[in-house]
């Protein structure tokens, strides 16, 4: 089966993700945010096992995450003792995932051979991936210092629903638009808006640029 998935693994990637970004649309903010956010990120981890198909050691890698992610997301924090702990080994093994999920896209878009637009649909993953990267980063720091973001909407005082109001701030820092209400507050928070501003940038010049120059030579 994952051989028959295989060619198409960009676009499932690229699916689950968008899910991600966009599935909020069809819910309230918290309900998604207890119920439906974390299924379809582990949706977006069983479909990630496709780009590591053929390395088999990084695939066996990504599914002892899958594992440990499943369970982390399964577990009700809000009734549980060791909530801190729980959190950080969701935050951890989805940073991870992420890192290596951006990594390999642009691995697999670097080297192809030629431009079709399976290889557009990895670029554009590969985008999304590293927003992604940048939610979990502003969400450690917001979870071990509240208040390093001014501007999150708290629903009852909860901290548990911010994860949409993070998302939407990695991808306008990645996107370099920045309207400006959700900013950083601390340096660390400063530290972090930087880095993301510049993966996205980075990524546009070099890989964007790179692959556009392929399409070209290809057609000549």
């Amino acid at each position: 089966m994952l051989k028959r998935l295989y060619p198409y693994r960009f676009e499932i990637i690229l699916s689950s993700q968008l899910a991600i970004l966009f599935g909020g649309l069809l819910f309230p903010a918290a309900w998604f945010d207890v119920y439906v956010a974390p299924i379809l990120f582990i949706f977006n981890l069983l479909a990630a096992v496709l780009m590591f198909y053929r390395n088999r050691k990084k695939m066996w890698f990504i599914v002892i995450l899958l594992l440990i992610a499943i369970i982390a997301l399964g577990i009700d924090v809000s009734e549980s003792e060791h909530i801190k702990t729980i959190n950080n080994v969701k935050l951890i093994s989805l940073f991870l995932f992420y890192v290596l999920l951006a990594t390999e896209l642009i691995r697999q878009v670097w080297s192809a051979k030629e431009v079709g637009k399976n290889v557009i649909f990895g670029l554009i993953s590969g985008y999304v991936s590293i927003g992604l990267i940048g939610f979990f980063i502003c969400l450690s720091i917001e979870l071990y210092h509240p208040g390093a973001f001014q501007g999150l909407n708290y629903i009852d005082g909860n901290r548990t629903f911010i994860s949409e109001d993070l998302i939407y701030y990695s991808y306008i820092t990645l996107m370099t638009i920045g309207y400006g209400e959700i900013v950083p507050a601390i340096p660390l928070a400063k530290k972090a808006a930087v880095l993301i501003g510049l993966l996205g940038q980075f990524y546009l010049v070099v890989l964007t640029a790179v692959i556009v120059g392929k399409y070209i030579n290809q057609k000549k």
